[in-house]
């Protein structure tokens, strides 16, 4: 019963939980931004009346989701001083510097400008108000940098000094942190999946609608639109997570080494990526795997000659470095994590890459399964990067912040488990309900489709109607 009450453990259950909920809203914020930008831009551009009424659309469903968005991360925020103070202590005055741009700089600016777009449509010149959308867009992007940036910081500690005196890292060069290493390849890696998750809820609704035959002037360019991005940002995401790559074995060895639960370091053909594999968690007994010779060794460093580090050199080392104690995460966690991620993208490529090719020339398929295939594949992208990151921070065990502040440290002192576990179920019960609501709101805006093509004065830009309310 002690164990179930644990505050670090319940602490580390809620935050978790927190972060993943939250983390269900962020990319398609950030990807519905741009592709509602892009879309305006179409019709500010070409004035053809079906890119007005897919801004208008997609517009919709993106700001129900950054509104569901904007609640729980404050609420995620909330609890770096409620469960874990003594990391907020430690690393606050580092850790704190890309929030408070975050906040301060990022959000204020994407609030402000969301503002003008959705009450603007009418009242202010058309050129302006396009300017809006991508001025939120890019607050949003500016926005998911400086939290990358953050996290980065615990990934790879820069910029920072420790005053023994105080017993605390304190910030030395706000520059380092935010030109961290692991930062400007995690970025554009987390930026590119963000699209991609966009382009899965383009395709789903657009699916949706071709396949009863509605909306056709519309959905059809849509679910074109949302298959090119699927490619292009699926290219770019593992072209991205091919340098990140390079930087996690960089920065934290043990990481790519729990990727393949690879216990024994290992050079060239010696070093391969398995594809799948059934044996025992410390690796000493393989039933069955499936290996591509020297791929780790190519993705790891480069070339196809290079040595992996494994498991149990870097125990040593790190017992070594920072005295006893088990530094290795969870292997089991680690390995189907880091291969989840990737199946999951890959699938959604491959769905996006084959519907191109059966929607080509004007080409309506017939076949109801492609249809629902294609509608029931918005959540692949989604789950690969919730994945992902599960992967990036249980990689990371057992430090909070890596080499500097073990997780086991960086929880409040005072907080019992009684508090935590109350607060969890309430966070539970709270979030199930409005994920439910969040839903429900999304599915009813995306059932309902387009609105009809509304008439533009061709002298101001400005539509013929009255505000747009959404």
């Amino acid at each position: 019963m002690n164990e179930l009450l644990d505050p670090l453990l319940l602490s580390r259950w809620q935050f978790g939980l927190t972060t993943i909920y939250h983390f269900l809203f962020v990319p398609l914020t950030i990807g519905m931004g741009f592709t509602v930008a892009v879309f305006q831009t179409a019709w500010y551009r070409t004035g053809r009346a079906h890119y007005l009424q897919l801004t208008k659309f997609f517009g919709r469903i993106f700001l129900i989701n950054f509104a569901m968005g904007v609640v729980t991360g404050i609420v995620q925020e909330f609890q770096f001083g409620m469960n874990w103070s003594e990391y907020s202590r430690f690393v606050g005055d580092v850790f704190g510097a890309p929030l408070a741009l975050e906040g301060l700089l990022a959000f204020f600016l994407e609030a402000t400008f969301l503002g003008v777009w959705i009450f603007g449509w009418d009242r202010v010149p058309k050129g302006l108000h396009l300017t809006s959308i991508w001025g939120a867009t890019i607050g949003s992007i500016a926005s998911a940098y400086f939290i990358i940036c953050a996290n980065s910081f615990m990934q790879h500690p820069v910029g920072y000094a420790i005053n023994e005196e105080k017993g605390r890292a304190e910030l030395t060069s706000l520059w380092e942190v935010l030109t961290n290493k692991v930062a400007l390849a995690a970025f554009p890696h987390t930026l590119f999946a963000c699209f991609m998750v966009s382009a899965a809820v383009i395709i789903s609704v657009a699916a949706w609608h071709l396949h009863r035959n509605q909306h056709l002037e519309t959905m059809r360019p849509a679910l074109r639109f949302g298959m090119w991005m699927m490619l292009a940002a699926g290219a770019l995401t593992v072209l991205s997570g091919d340098q990140l790559g390079l930087a996690m074995v960089e920065t934290q060895p043990m990481k790519m080494a729990a990727a393949e639960a690879l216990y024994k370091t290992s050079t060239g053909f010696d070093a391969s990526f398995s594809v799948f594999t059934l044996g025992t968690p410390d690796g000493v007994s393989e039933l069955f795997s499936i290996r591509i010779p020297y791929l780790l060794s190519f993705l790891s460093t480069h070339t196809f000659t290079g040595t992996v580090e494994g498991i149990n050199n870097l125990q040593a080392q790190y017992v070594s470095a920072y005295g006893p104690g088990d530094y290795t995460p969870i292997i089991w966690v680690t390995y189907w994590a880091f291969r989840w991620m990737i199946a999951l993208g890959i699938v959604a490529i491959m769905i996006a890459a084959v519907g191109l090719w059966i929607t080509r020339k004007g080409r309506m398929p017939q076949n109801k399964w492609v249809w629902r295939a294609a509608t029931w594949s918005f959540p692949l992208p989604l789950a690969a990067m919730v994945i992902g990151w599960i992967f990036t921070e249980m990689g990371r065990q057992p430090w909070l912040v890596f080499g500097l502040l073990k997780t086991s440290d960086g929880v409040s002192p005072g907080t019992t488990g009684v508090e935590v576990l109350i607060s969890l179920l309430a966070f539970t019960a709270i979030y199930g309900t409005l994920m439910v609501v969040e839903f429900r709101l999304i599915l009813k805006a995306a059932q309902k489709g387009p609105d009809a093509p509304t008439k533009v004065d061709e002298t101001t830009g400005k539509l013929m109607h009255e505000a747009t309310v959404y």
